[in-house]
């Protein structure tokens, strides 16, 4: 199924622009990048660092995150985000995860993927449309 060990880090930057950034709060100067975005790309960046590790017709799929938000990340600036598998059980992955740019860490946890065979994902998930 894979050959994911201990220790396969990932890396991705983000620059901080009005698609990933909060809104709501009304003043240019208050807006940085949200708290969805940065889960996400936390997520990004976990599921790519495994890929290449993953049999064809296999990916992964998120099910557990714990993150800090722990600063904000304001427009303009350059976010990186950063993985590392730190425990495999079976399918399961656990990943230790940060972001920071180049004053602070931004975000702080663990994020946990299961391997998944693709065809029979999408079969369970037809499935279950059609038991609706």
């Amino acid at each position: 199924m894979s050959d994911i060990q201990n220790g396969i880090k990932g890396e991705e930057k983000l620059l901080v622009t009005t698609e990933v950034a909060i809104d709501f709060l009304g003043l240019p100067d208050a807006r940085v990048l949200s708290t969805p975005n940065l889960i996400q790309h936390l997520e990004i960046t976990a599921r790519n660092s495994i890929m290449p590790h993953l049999d064809q017709g296999h990916d992964s799929v998120g099910t557990h995150v714990n993150v800090a938000h722990l600063a904000a990340a304001p427009m303009g600036c350059v976010v990186t985000f950063r993985s590392e598998v730190i425990k495999v059980d079976g399918r399961r992955v656990t990943f230790q995860v940060e972001a920071s740019n180049n004053h602070e860490k931004i975000a702080e946890g663990t994020h946990e993927r299961a391997i998944v065979d693709i065809a029979r994902f999408a079969a369970k998930v037809r499935e279950k449309l059609t038991r609706s």
